[in-house]
């Protein structure tokens, strides 16, 4: 992208987004209070220039946690919806961790789990629901390097669990 920062991006239209926030305001997103512990961790840790993300999973703004067997009850596309709701929550923590989302350098990694019948083998697919998402967000500075594994459970049944590991602006 000539000429391009790596904090902005144009859109389809050609206009050139500017930050994290118009960019969630063209996808029609305002973020939700951050989601709590569900045990006994933190949200995140802050150490140096790197933000660590707890995992978290697809828990609408009311509470409701999506459950369920991707592969069994769970289709793929319900899952990937799933997991862009929990990328949702990601940039929620990451809202009140930083107080600012363009203090966000990169999105370096992403851990994403898929509760999953044994037989499902396409857990890259569900998990682009966050990874499509956060690079709408933060255009090339939200590729990131990535994991996608399925698991037997995952806590409360959920679909999804996806953790992160972000660099920031010194």
């Amino acid at each position: 992208m000539t000429g391009v920062c790596v904090n902005q991006f144009p859109t389809a239209a050609g206009k050139v987004e500017n930050s994290p926030y118009e960019r969630l305001a063209a996808l029609g997103i305002a973020l939700p209070p951050p989601p709590p512990p569900i045990a006994n961790f933190v949200t995140h840790v802050i150490e140096g220039n790197m933000l660590y993300l707890s995992g978290q999973g697809p828990r609408e703004a009311d509470g409701f946690m999506h459950a369920g067997k991707v592969g069994g009850g769970v289709s793929i596309e319900e899952a990937y919806v799933h997991a862009r709701l929990t990328g949702i929550n990601l940039l929620a923590v990451m809202q009140d961790a930083l107080g600012d989302l363009s203090r966000v350098k990169r999105v370096v990694k992403l851990l994403g789990m898929v509760n999953a019948v044994p037989e499902f083998e396409d857990h890259p697919s569900v998990i682009n629901g966050c990874s499509d998402l956060l690079i709408a967000v933060f255009g090339p500075a939200g590729e990131h390097a990535r994991s996608a594994v399925g698991f037997g459970s995952l806590p409360g049944n959920i679909t999804v669990e996806i953790e992160a590991i972000v660099a920031l602006h010194g």
